[in-house]
């Protein structure tokens, strides 16, 4: 706890100066910087084409593959992400510095997973799949958000730090 009027702890750096290094010489953190817009992308057209359905009844088809696809760049970018984390922190997943978001991304994969899964058993009717679409696609939004802060506040952080080590002494 801090007194009143004291600043708050600064947040330790979300790479260490080893693991910046690592993460800037590795080519996984190109695929992963390609891999997570085109995921995107593929959630977005999926997306329009799974709300498409379910409003008008048509286009079942288009939905139910635009899915497949995006659980297809989903296990993609879970892979080499994997790969990216184990060469950065030296573990496939679950490094500190990205912990919460690889809990949440088995969530994501868990509903990813289950849509397959209920798609190539009939478990489900087109309707029922639809929403299990939805489901895994909220997760997966919130996921995103949780990697897009996290880089974000990254950057912040280098962004000051690199300041700071411009201003005679007050480097740290």
């Amino acid at each position: 706890m801090f007194e009143r009027g004291s600043p708050p702890e600064p947040r330790p750096p979300l790479y260490s100066p080893e693991e910046r290094i690592r993460r800037d010489s590795t080519v996984w953190t190109l695929v992963q910087g390609i891999l997570a817009p085109v995921q995107f992308l593929v959630f977005l057209a999926s997306l329009f084409f799974v709300l498409r359905y379910l409003s008008t009844g048509e286009g079942l088809a288009i939905a139910t593959w635009s899915v497949v696809v995006k659980t297809l760049t989903l296990y993609a970018i879970m892979i080499t992400g994997c790969i990216w984390e184990k060469v950065v922190f030296g573990r496939y997943l679950f490094a500190p510095a990205f912990y919460w978001e690889d809990v949440f991304s088995m969530l994501v994969l868990a509903l990813h997973t289950a849509y397959l899964a209920a798609l190539f058993t009939g478990a489900l009717n087109s309707t029922q799949l639809m929403y299990l679409a939805l489901a895994a696609y909220a997760t997966y939004a919130i996921n995103a958000g949780q990697f897009i802060w996290k880089l974000r506040m990254a950057r912040i952080d280098m962004a000051q730090r690199d300041a700071m080590a411009r201003q005679p002494g007050l480097a740290a």
